[in-house]
């Protein structure tokens, strides 16, 4: 579910090609979650590093109050693609600042910052990283600039494969308020880990500028995507965890206002907050992400990266995944997503969700399973085969009692006129048969609020 309609053969040949002529990462996997400003070994192997990880966890469920309130799932460099604006992910940065903005989702007195360089090519150095409130732009607003530590010093080295996470910072934040985190790298970075389409615009500018209040120096340079920055949790406020929704391109917010915040996840936080829910919640979605096979441009498949992007973050209570129609879809589609991508059965991607369940539940997480939302007048995905594979996987998702709850979205957004329940209702389609617009998000989102479980509010 990447490309707009009639490009997507086109715009993913063209980025395949350039991918085909650049060298591999240096680490396919993701790296071990980094405790209390220490990075920890690179690999998201099993073993003794994820049963680390999982202590970690735990504790920050259990009693440390650390929450996720916000996240992104990251992925290796990608040139630019012809569907997108420009991204920095090759090139990387030295001797530049990196400026992001971000909203965050719960409320806390202090917080702290997940750095990634799961997907780099050399240690990641970083000699200075502060967060402010967010003013207009790239500004700040003034006297909430705070320096970021890590282990009580201004810079660190996140090895390659890992993450860093740093000190806390005292900064009090509310729910749906926006912070912005500077970063500066004197050295070069290498390509960078990051994720395409963060529909949020990040600056950057040349030298050390992590101390400007103001964006002046930022104004030049601007783009949609995110650097690096893998998560912002919170603590010291009075929360209930967090909610992590698992996904593609529906999930990540293709098609929805950049800039706007109505993303579905960001449509289910607001929701959540008007239902007085102090619940988290983190944006995991990769556009064109598939359950079962690993894609050069849009990320590690499904099953892969469900423990680092989900089950890692602190706080987690409950999963929500809605996964699976590219795999459905782009069968046998040829350089589809950078990836000859194989012709799947409902069996396949079944026993594809009963895994994530499976891992969710070792890891006391309630998962709720979404049906996949139609998507018949998509091409070149759509076939009649391909939508009984759909309906096969829908049909036991709703029925197998698998999940701990399940979220109709097919139901919800599909069009309710007679003999086109197949289709996206014309009120919720962007426009191209397949991703929902801003309506639609909020639809989503709606309907996800309405059936989270009650033991997790």
């Amino acid at each position: 579910m990447r490309a707009r309609t009639g490009r997507v053969c086109t715009a993913v040949v063209s980025l395949a090609v350039a991918l085909a002529m650049a060298p591999a990462p240096a680490s396919a996997g993701g790296g071990d979650t980094a405790g209390a400003g220490e990075a920890a070994g690179a690999g998201a192997g099993a073993g003794a590093g994820n049963a680390d990880r999982d202590r970690d966890r735990d504790e920050d469920r259990g009693h440390t109050g650390w929450t996720s309130a916000w996240g992104s799932a990251l992925h290796r460099a990608v040139p630019p693609p012809p569907w997108a604006g420009p991204n920095w992910s090759m090139e990387g940065f030295s001797d530049q600042s990196l400026r992001q903005t971000v909203r965050v989702t719960a409320a806390g007195t202090k917080l702290r910052v997940r750095l990634s360089n799961r997907y780099g090519r050399q240690p990641l150095q970083i000699a200075r990283a502060t967060v402010a409130k967010t003013a207009e732009g790239a500004a700040v607003r003034a006297g909430t600039l705070r320096e970021l530590r890590f282990s009580g010093r201004a810079g660190t080295v996140v090895p390659t494969g890992a993450e860093r996470l740093s000190d806390a910072a005292a900064l009090t934040v509310r729910p749906l308020e926006k912070l912005t985190l500077t970063l500066y790298f004197a050295a070069g970075t290498g390509p960078a880990t990051f994720h395409l389409e963060g529909f949020a615009t990040s600056y950057r500018a040349s030298g050390d500028r992590a101390g400007d209040a103001s964006g002046a120096a930022f104004g030049q340079e601007t783009t949609q995507s995110l650097y690096f920055l893998s998560g912002v949790e919170v603590a010291g406020a009075r929360t209930e965890g967090s909610v992590v929704a698992f996904g593609d391109s529906i999930t990540d917010g293709y098609a929805s206002t950049p800039g706007a915040d109505r993303r579905y996840p960001d449509r289910l936080s607001e929701r959540l907050l008007a239902d007085g829910r102090r619940l988290g919640v983190v944006n995991a979605g990769i556009s064109g992400n598939m359950l079962l096979t690993d894609s050069r441009c849009f990320g590690e498949k499904g099953l892969t990266r469900f423990r680092p992007e989900v089950l890692d973050r602190a706080g987690v209570r409950t999963a929500v995944v809605l996964i699976g129609i590219n795999d459905i879809g782009g069968g046998g589609l040829p350089d589809v997503s950078c990836a000859v991508r194989p012709v799947v059965g409902a069996e396949q991607i079944i026993a594809g969700h009963r895994e994530l369940i499976r891992t969710a539940r070792q890891r006391g997480v309630t998962v709720v399973g979404a049906t996949m939302t139609p998507f018949k007048n998509y091409q070149p995905y759509y076939t009649p085969e391909k939508e009984e594979v759909r309906d096969a996987v829908n049909h036991w998702i709703r029925t197998s009692g698998a999940y701990d709850a399940v979220v109709d979205l097919d139901r919800a957004l599909a069009d309710p006129r007679p003999g086109h329940g197949d289709e996206l209702a014309p009120a919720y389609d962007f426009g191209d048969g397949i991703h929902p617009n801003d309506a639609g998000m909020k639809a989503l989102a709606e309907a996800v609020a309405d059936r989270l479980p009650e033991s997790e509010l």
